[in-house]
């Protein structure tokens, strides 16, 4: 897995979480005082991939500072005034190679990955593709297995998410029924985990092209587009009360995305274990 290349897309503005955006890309919000970004480059770690390369553009410079301080940051300092040397010591177990490349302030989702491709980043090999804004428990793994077992050009992870509202059923203006609504009430969607082929690049028109949208919709067309469905935990954040649950969650020492790579099943012959 490590030839594999994971591509995260950390440009956009962030405007839904304004509170939040207006001083770092949203990638770099924070969930137990670590950035989002490195909870689904966590996620993907444990599963073994851990070739990154971070698709910038929104205060790009922040990620930048943020990896080249990474082990100053997250570990102790020792400073020699006398003849001016920093060391630094603590968390160094990282084995990650990350990538960073600034793909434009206004590049859309598709635009970033074509200018990847572009710039010689993505070569001509199978990789992973996500946002950088949602973690899941989807099994990464065995999505990129069932990818290569159907020989399409691109794998969609598919997930039902979290259902917000109740359901009120009515006679005349008496509430007859109310019930909380079920997430499996909900139809499934885009969850933003994909395995793809260099040649689905060649749907992506320009650097103003949104990837949900003219890319994904032809390749449904044709036949090329694969679902893998994950009916377990996945949550984006995507607002301030998404960030809260996430928050809530990992201050409850249980938060279903961190994975342990010691528990990770082996893959099984057809890849398909845990895809419903």
């Amino acid at each position: 897995m490590e030839d594999v290349k994971v591509v995260l897309l950390a440009g956009g503005f962030g405007t839904r979480l304004a509170e939040e955006t207006e001083i770092r890309p949203k990638p770099m919000v924070e969930i137990g005082g670590r950035p989002i970004l490195w909870h689904i480059m966590n996620i993907y770690a444990a599963h073994g991939f851990k070739h990154f390369v971070v698709a910038l553009g929104y205060k790009g410079e922040y990620i930048k500072r943020y990896f080249h301080d990474y082990y100053s940051l997250h570990g102790d300092m020792t400073f020699d005034f006398k003849n001016g040397s920093m060391t630094a010591r603590g968390e160094r177990n990282l084995d990650w190679t990350v990538e960073l490349v600034d793909t434009g302030l206004h590049t859309m989702t598709g635009g970033r990955i074509k200018r990847l491709r572009d710039l010689g980043v993505i070569g001509d090999k199978t990789f992973m593709l996500t946002y950088g804004d949602g973690v899941s428990d989807v099994h990464i793994r065995n999505l990129y297995e069932y990818h290569k077992g159907h020989g399409k050009l691109a794998t969609m992870t598919a997930v039902r998410p979290p259902a917000r509202f109740g359901v009120l059923e009515f006679e005349g203006n008496n509430v007859r029924r109310f019930a909380e609504k079920s997430q499996f009430d909900v139809g499934w969607i885009n969850g933003g985990f994909f395995c793809l082929e260099p040649g689905a690049i060649d749907y992506v028109d320009d650097y103003d092209t949104y990837w949900e949208r003219i890319p994904l919709e032809k390749m449904a067309d044709d036949g090329e587009l694969m679902a893998y469905k994950h009916d377990s935990f996945w949550q984006c954040m995507d607002t301030l009360r998404d960030k809260t649950l996430l928050q809530g969650l990992w201050e409850s020492g249980n938060a279903p995305w961190v994975i342990d790579p010691a528990s990770v099943a082996p893959v099984p012959a057809n890849g398909v274990a845990n895809n419903a």
